[in-house]
C-alpha cells in the first residue's frame, strides 16, 4: 500500500530535537512544503514533544523531577533496565529504555538507552548547552559559517548564558575552579555557569526547550501543510537508482505497513537507530555504524565546609520551585592543558521546615575518548530486535590512552572536591558504566570525501542516495567531550539549508 496521494514534499524521520530543528528551518525557508514528520512511538502524556520539566501532568512532572536531581543522564531520563520487553510493540510505555530491554546486545555499553517516545531525548534532557571548542569542532576550515551555525543553533535551542546560578555559594565554587583551572584558555572557557536552552526567571519552574518550542506545530497544529504521525515507525528507507523516494513505514497499533513517498527524506532517528534504518534499507558504507564515541564519565559529589570559606547557613540559596539545583556550572575542557569537561550541579539540603543544613557540589568530569573505527554497532542478517529492526550488538572498549585519562580525571575529581570540603573517594566518586551519559555519536559520521571513514558529507547527503539526509548527533565527526545536542544541532542547521537549497535552486 501506498500512501501517494498526499504525499509530502519532505519526509522527517524522528521527532526530536534534530528533527524539530530541520522542520522549522524548512518552514522558515518555505511556507508551503508538504512536511511529514514521523515517530515509532507515541507521545508522553498529553502534549507531543513538550518537555517533561514542563508536563502539566503532576504524576509525569513530578517522576521526571526526582530523577533529574541524581545529576546522572542514565537515571534523571529514568531508563528502564527490565531485561526484555515482552508484550507487544503497542503496548510499550513511551519513555526510556536500555538498549538490551529493546532485545539488543548491549553488554559492552551497559548503560546505554534510548527514547521510546515523540519527542526522542529532546524532552528528557537536562537542556545543558555548552559550545563546542578545539577538537569538538568540525568547521571544514570556514570558520565564519561555523560560527553562524552555532550561532543558529543556540537560537533554535534558545540558549542562555545564565540559567541556574552562580548563586554565593556557587561563586565561591566558580573562583576555586577559576583557581585551578582559569588559565587553561582563553577568557571566554574559563570556569563559569553553564548555558542552558532554559528561559531565565526569578521564579520557577523554569520552562526547557523541547521539540514543541523549537516547532510549536508539533504539539500545536496549526500549521496546515505539516503533519505530525506518531505511532509510525520506518522500517526501511525507499531508494531506486541511487535516489532515495521515501520510506516503508508499520503502523505500531494495527500492524499495518505501508510506503510513503517523499521528495526528500531527512532522518533524525538517533544515534543508534538512525544507522539501524540504513542497514534495514540495504545503505551500507564501510564506515556505517562504525566510530561510535561517547565520553567517560566520572562524578562525584562533596559537601562544603562552610567554615572554609567565610560562609554560614544563613548564606545559602534555596532552590527555585520546580528546579533540581541552586547551580548549574561549567568548567570547560581547553584541549591537553585541560581537557576535560565539567559539570557541576550543586544543591542545598534542607530540613522538614526548610532550615538549611548544607551545600552540596556535585563534580562530574566528562573524559574525552579516542575516535576509532573498533568501536560501533553490528547489526544481524537475521535476528531482530523488539522493533522488529536488525538486532544490534554494541563494540566498544577503551585505549590505554582512554583509561589513563579516565584515571587521571578520577585523580582530578579529588583534587577538586577537597578544596570544598572533606571527600572519600570510595563512597563519594564513581566512574559510571559506558552509556551513563547518553552523549554517544558518531555512527553516521560526516565526512568532506567518500573514502570509506564516512557516511554522509557535511551537509548530511548520504554518499551515493540523492534524495537522503541525516542529522543528529550521529553525523557529528568529532570526539565531543561535553554534552552533544548544541553540537548536534548544528548539523540539522547544515541539512536543512541543503534541502532548502535542493527545493529553491538559486538563480
Amino acid at each position: 500500500m501506498s500512501d501517494s496521494q498526499n504525499a509530502p514534499d519532505i519526509l522527517i524521520v524522528g521527532s526530536g530535537i534534530m528533527g524539530a530543528s530541520v522542520a522549522r528551518l524548512l518552514r522558515e525557508a518555505d511556507p508551503a512544503a508538504r512536511i511529514l514528520m514521523i515517530d515509532g512511538a507515541p507521545p508522553v502524556g498529553g502534549v507531543p514533544g513538550l518537555h517533561l520539566h514542563d508536563s502539566p501532568e503532576p504524576a509525569i512532572w513530578e517522576r521526571y523531577n526526582q530523577r533529574v536531581a541524581s545529576g546522572i543522564q542514565g537515571m534523571y531520563t529514568g531508563a528502564n533496565v527490565t531485561p526484555d520487553i515482552t508484550d507487544e510493540l503497542r503496548s510499550v510505555e513511551p519513555g526510556m529504555y536500555n538498549l538490551s530491554a529493546l532485545g539488543e546486545d548491549a553488554t559492552a555499553m551497559p548503560a546505554s538507552a534510548l527514547a521510546w517516545n515523540v519527542g526522542g531525548m529532546g524532552v528528557h534532557w537536562t537542556a545543558a548547552t555548552p559550545w563546542p571548542a578545539g577538537d569538538e569542532t568540525f568547521d571544514l576550515g570556514d570558520a565564519e559559517q561555523w560560527q553562524a551555525d552555532l550561532d543558529r543553533a543556540r537560537e533554535l535551542l534558545g540558549v542562555h548564558p545564565s540559567v541556574l546560578g552562580p548563586t554565593v555559594p556557587g561563586r565561591v565554587v566558580l573562583e576555586v575552579l577559576d583557581e585551578l583551572f582559569g588559565a587553561s584558555g582563553p577568557d571566554d572557557r574559563r570556569p563559569q555557569a553553564m548555558p542552558m536552552a532554559v528561559e531565565p526567571g526569578a521564579s520557577g519552574p523554569l520552562p526547557r526547550t523541547g521539540p514543541s518550542r523549537i516547532f510549536p506545530p508539533i504539539s500545536e497544529g496549526g500549521d496546515d501543510a505539516f503533519e505530525l504521525r506518531a505511532g509510525t515507525l520506518a522500517t526501511a528507507v525507499l531508494h531506486d537508482g541511487g535516489r532515495a523516494t521515501g520510506a516503508r513505514v508499520r503502523d505500531i497499533g494495527s500492524g499495518d505497513e505501508y510506503d510513503i513517498e517523499a521528495s526528500v527524506t531527512v532522518v533524525c532517528a538517533d544515534v543508534i537507530r538512525t544507522p539501524q534504518l540504513l542497514f534495514a534499507s540495504g545503505i551500507r558504507p564501510a564506515a556505517l555504524g562504525r566510530y561510535l564515541n561517547e565520553h567517560a564519565f566520572v562524578t562525584s559529589r562533596v559537601l562544603m565546609d562552610l567554615e572554609r570559606f567565610g560562609l554560614t547557613l544563613d548564606d545559602l540559596p534555596r532552590m527555585l520551585e520546580g528546579e533540581f539545583a541552586t547551580d548549574s556550572l561549567w568548567l570547560p575542557q581547553n584541549g591537553a592543558a585541560q581537557p576535560f569537561h565539567g559539570q557541576i550541579m550543586n544543591t542545598v539540603y534542607v530540613d522538614d521546615h526548610d532550615n538549611a543544613l548544607a551545600y552540596s557540589v556535585g563534580v562530574s568530569l566528562y573524559t574525552p575518548v579516542e575516535s576509532r573505527a573498533e568501536n560501533g554497532l553490528v547489526f544481524s542478517e537475521s535476528e531482530t530486535d523488539v522493533m522488529g529492526m536488525p538486532r544490534i550488538t554494541v563494540e566498544f572498549d577503551y585505549t590505554d590512552t582512554d583509561r589513563a585519562l579516565i584515571e587521571r580525571a578520577s585523580e582530578t575529581t579529588g583534587l577538586i572536591a577537597r578544596r570544598f570540603g572533606a571527600f572519600d573517594p570510595e563512597t563519594e566518586s564513581a566512574v559510571l558504566a559506558a552509556g551513563s551519559s547518553l552523549h554517544q555519536t558518531g555512527t553516521v559520521r560526516m565526512g568532506v570525501t567518500d573514502d570509506g571513514t564516512s557516511v554522509c558529507d557535511p551537509d548530511g547527503k548520504v554518499w551515493g542516495v540523492d534524495g537522503l539526509y541525516l542529522a543528529g548527533n550521529g553525523v557529528i565527526p568529532t570526539p565531543v567531550i561535553g554534552n552533544a545536542t548544541l553540537t548536534g544541532v548544528i548539523t540539522a542547521v547544515r541539512a536543512a539549508r541543503a534541502v532548502a537549497r535542493l527545493r529553491v535552486p538559486t538563480a
